[in-house]
């Protein structure tokens, strides 16, 4: 539940127009805080948000957009690599009293734990930086996304000048008739085909958050002080077959067919280490946490439409 400030903040939001970004500008602005988005130009804001346009990987674009501006806080949702976010450590120093980005659990990629994984697995302040990796290849940045988050976040954390930071490590987002990613709908598909569903001999279940829980979330990360990363999850771990079984409910013609494969791609959400976090960082902090298996038939509703 949005609830109103006592003061309206000014606050800006980096890239994210789309999915639980716009979301959160909702929330935002419901709020009624001032808010401004600063993006490439490719798309206009939710009514009742101010516009910047600026390329965030151009430096001086970023400072002639902003001009004199300070913000009270600044959600950054589109931050992939160190290089962007030494730019914008060094724009927004002195510009901001609160820098949330938008992190990852791609960042405990390398962490194989049967455990939920706590955010002092992956420790910024010891994360080796390379600037001069190829963070402009686009090839490179999609095969190394959670080493870009990871170093983003390394860069942000680093000891310097004063800047009140925070990662929010993201879980796997479901749910949203607007949901863009296409990993439910590519069960959906099989589902409806009775086509195999590839999945590793040693299937791993995760944690996920639904896409109004985590703007949910965002937004109240903003309006907090502490910093350092932070995990953001739906309490419980959901598999493979539990979310085939959810899909299968909207589709009673379908047919699901599960194949194991030793090698080759397996289907978006078959792992084959451990992807749960542990949530209780926040939740000690003060936030509340659904149950994922409470709202998974309702995302798999938003995302398949009624009919599937």
């Amino acid at each position: 539940m949005v609830m109103e400030m006592e003061k309206a903040r000014d606050v800006l939001v980096i890239g994210g127009n789309r999915y639980f970004g716009k979301r959160l500008i909702a929330r935002l602005l419901a709020a009624g805080d001032r808010v401004t988005v600063l993006n490439r130009g490719s798309s206009a804001p939710p009514a009742g948000a101010a516009h910047l346009i600026a390329d965030r990987d151009d430096e001086d674009a970023l400072r002639t957009a902003l001009g004199p501006r300070g913000f009270d806080v600044v959600v950054d949702q589109v931050c992939y690599t160190p290089r962007q976010a030494a730019i914008a450590r060094r724009v927004f120093t002195g510009r901001t009293g609160r820098y949330v980005m938008t992190s990852t659990v791609e960042v405990y990629e390398y962490e194989d734990s049967a455990g939920l994984v706590g955010e002092a697995a992956v420790d910024p302040l010891t994360v080796p930086i390379d600037l001069e990796l190829p963070w402009d290849d686009p090839e490179f940045l999609d095969t190394h996304y959670g080493e870009g988050k990871r170093q983003a976040g390394a860069v942000l954390a680093a000891p310097g000048p004063d800047f009140p930071f925070t990662a929010v490590r993201v879980a796997h987002v479901l749910g949203g008739a607007d949901d863009f990613t296409g990993r439910l709908a590519h069960y959906a598909d099989r589902i409806r085909a009775g086509e195999p569903i590839t999945v590793p001999a040693s299937n791993h279940p995760a944690t996920y958050i639904h896409v109004d829980e985590i703007a949910d979330f965002l937004f109240w990360a903003a309006g907090q002080d502490f910093t350092g990363p932070v995990n953001a999850a739906s309490h419980g771990l959901l598999t493979t077959e539990d979310l085939c079984e959810a899909i299968a409910a909207h589709l009673p013609s379908g047919r699901t067919v599960f194949r194991t494969v030793e090698v080759g791609e397996i289907s978006p959400f078959a792992f084959t280490r451990g992807y749960g976090m542990s949530n209780s960082r926040a939740e000690k902090l003060g936030y509340t946490f659904s149950e994922a298996r409470r709202w998974l038939p309702q995302a798999v509703a938003e995302t398949l439409g009624k009919d599937g």
